[in-house]
């Protein structure tokens, strides 16, 4: 598999034992100060789908709102955020999915896609691929067809892009066990 930001991974900061022991948490903050590094992210993911026709990126709290939004703003399509539940004021549509530890949610506002529409899933990082997969089951409900998923992280040996209903791409992979 292509990994088109290797590079980028030294502005990605590893904090061991976060959010628990055993875990290597991969935090983007560093990369997001620095404004060449944010910079060129968005470049590598803008020149990918500017061509792909898309009418919308539909990005996932929090940190898909990070990459969606000024994405879409550089390819001049709408942005549209998936929540976490009780966030949106209009009428939604929501998804419950399974953690290793219980449930979650997420919404989306009923209106905000049309259906046929084309929209890419955006997020910083794809590890188990809950989220994700539930955040596309949720814009299928409206009837949307995602082109694809967008990460700048994706953590392997976590089985997330197996999980995955749509095709995937991340910017830069880095080994889990």
């Amino acid at each position: 598999m292509n990994e088109p930001a290797v590079h980028l991974k030294s502005f990605v900061r590893t904090i061991p034992d976060f959010p628990k022991p055993g875990i290597l948490f991969r935090d983007i903050t560093t990369l997001l100060s620095n404004p060449a590094a944010f910079q060129e992210t968005l470049q590598l993911l803008s020149s990918r789908y500017r061509n792909a026709e898309l009418h919308a990126i539909c990005g996932i709290e929090s940190r898909g709102f990070l990459i969606g939004a000024p994405l879409a703003l550089e390819l001049g399509i709408a942005f549209v955020p998936i929540r976490k539940p009780g966030k949106l004021p209009a009428a939604v549509e929501r998804v419950e999915y399974s953690l290793e530890y219980g449930t979650d949610s997420l919404e989306i506002h009923k209106d905000a896609l049309q259906p046929g529409q084309r929209v890419l899933l955006a997020d910083d990082l794809l590890a188990t691929g809950g989220t994700i997969s539930a955040a596309a089951q949720l814009v299928h409900r409206l009837d949307t067809i995602v082109h694809e998923a967008a990460f700048i992280i994706e953590l392997e040996g976590l089985g997330g892009r197996e999980k995955l209903s749509c095709p995937a791409f991340s910017l830069m992979r880095f080994t889990e066990e």
